[in-house]
């Protein structure tokens, strides 16, 4: 059981982020904010997709004006991110539900001054964006594009909203690299109790945004640390979601959807077990119950994974098995088992849901 570090907890909207509130998974639109319904449908998208939180950018007047209505019509929560020009959080924090700010960009303390003033006033959150690429001179000099340097940035603006009465914030600590992003969210954690929001800045591809998600997210979750997250990648919105949810699920931080155990293809193999497994996972895509569920090959591991198994298969040459916690209920045609399997999990997810 992984036992999260105790942070206080804050809202995004009607989203708790923190203390003993579920890890919340966000995304950002990719569209002009300006152009609303392009902006709106892209948080629809995000909505179906399974996003809590949704964040949009803000560089000019244009689309600060256009917050306002966005955020009625708007199914997410909504986060402004707001870089250089200060008034922009200030037309922001009018509408939104959180403002972002990178403190190595927004100027001086009094302009950070009027903007917690403004949230403040509505009682929003703001997200203290610290990223390797942004640093204040006086940390960067001092320590280079370092972890420490982002953790003393982070620290350095911790303490001025806290000077000026200000708790309701979450922080987050970005790197394009998977060293830095860890070392920097590890060094600051024991020091703060503010929730923090997890990511890796600019990490490419879905490819290679996963690959680098998965280490330092995964990594930083399996020691308790992390209260909201979100995966950036070149690509389709729903990706970063999917990939997100992923992370929490098999790094166990969150119970929820089938976990399909299979065993690699190999020489022993009589089924075409890609195309099996494929339309198993299609197919049980909806289950939101935690279930753990095998599709095995042959027999060499079929029957020992099927142990630990909610349901399994054990395919064999023209035929197979199917096993339901360890006992083996019915031997089939090979053609006749997805249909029978994805049957089976959906009974055994039903059951657990009315456990």
């Amino acid at each position: 059981m992984i036992k999260r570090y105790k942070t206080r907890k804050i809202y995004v909207g009607d989203v708790a982020v923190g203390g003993d509130a579920p890890i919340s998974v966000q995304s950002m639109t990719f569209s002009k904010t300006a152009d609303k319904e392009a902006t709106l449908e892209q948080i629809r998208r995000l909505h179906f997709a399974g996003c809590d939180i949704v964040r949009v950018a803000v560089p000019d007047y244009e689309d600060a004006y256009a917050l306002e209505e966005i955020k009625k019509r708007s199914s997410l929560p909504l986060v402004a991110d707001i870089h250089f020009n200060y008034r922009f959080a200030l037309i922001a924090a009018k509408s939104v539900d959180c403002i972002r700010i990178n403190p190595g960009n927004i100027g001086d303390k009094n302009r950070v001054k009027e903007v917690v003033k403004a949230c403040k006033d509505r009682n929003i959150s703001i997200r203290i964006g610290v990223n390797s690429g942004s640093l204040e001179e006086q940390f960067e000099n001092k320590y280079g594009q370092s972890a420490k340097s982002m953790v003393e940035s982070a620290l350095y603006h911790i303490k001025y909203l806290e000077d000026l009465d200000f708790t309701n914030f979450k922080v987050s600590l970005k790197a394009s690299d998977v060293q830095r992003t860890v070392e920097a969210y590890k060094m600051l954690r024991p020091l703060v109790d503010c929730p923090f929001h997890l990511g890796v800045t600019e990490a490419g591809t879905l490819f290679h945004s996963t690959v680098k998600s998965s280490i330092a997210l995964g990594s930083l979750l399996l020691e308790g640390i992390g209260d909201t997250m979100r995966i950036s990648i070149t690509g389709e919105l729903e990706k970063e979601i999917e990939v997100a949810r992923a992370i929490l699920k098999d790094s166990g931080v969150a119970k929820e959807g089938v976990n399909i155990i299979s065993c690699p293809t190999c020489g022993r193999i009589e089924v075409d077990l890609v195309k099996a497994v494929a339309e198993i996972e299609k197919r049980i895509a909806h289950i939101k119950v935690p279930l753990n569920v095998s599709v095995m090959g042959c027999a060499v591991n079929a029957l020992g994974e099927a142990k630990s198994a909610d349901v399994a298969i054990a395919y064999g040459k023209n035929s197979g098995l199917i096993i339901k916690k360890g006992e083996i209920i019915a031997k089939l045609s090979e053609n006749e088992l997805v249909d029978r399997f994805v049957m089976e999990v959906e009974k055994a997810a039903k059951e657990m849901d009315n456990v």
